[in-house]
């Protein structure tokens, strides 16, 4: 059985909040059960780890508590969150508009080298 989860976020549109509830919830499940998880953010999502983004953005209208505070609840459970590089340059971001719970920036060649080497599960959204 496999101790690492690796959850991609690219394809969830942080313009429909109630897109983003399951893969950062999932994380947070993961950590908590004591699994070894990334969480790639990388494409449209990429912009959820710029400072100010997150914290405007709601799962569910009226809700309490933004996609910021869950994706805050994931990386306490343990999970680790990634910019994809391309996402720097596609957004206009540099390294220092970066969330603090974002671990750092990798590539594509780092997600290859992961699944390929590693045994772990892989989650897509």
């Amino acid at each position: 059985m496999s101790d690492k989860l690796i959850i991609v976020i690219a394809n969830t549109d942080p313009r429909n909040g109630e897109e983003l509830g399951a893969p950062i919830f999932q994380a947070t499940v993961a950590a908590a059960m004591e699994y070894e998880v990334d969480v790639i953010f990388t494409a449209t999502a990429g912009k959820l780890m710029k400072k100010g983004v997150a914290e405007k953005l709601f799962i569910k209208e009226g809700s309490p508590k933004s996609v910021y505070e869950f994706i805050k609840d994931a990386h306490e459970a343990g999970a680790k969150m990634y910019c994809c590089s391309p996402n720097l340059d596609l957004f206009d971001m540099t390294v220092d508009d970066l969330i603090p719970e974002c671990e750092g920036v990798v590539g594509g060649a780092h997600l290859i080298e992961e699944i390929m080497e590693e045994d772990c599960k892989v989650l897509t959204y």
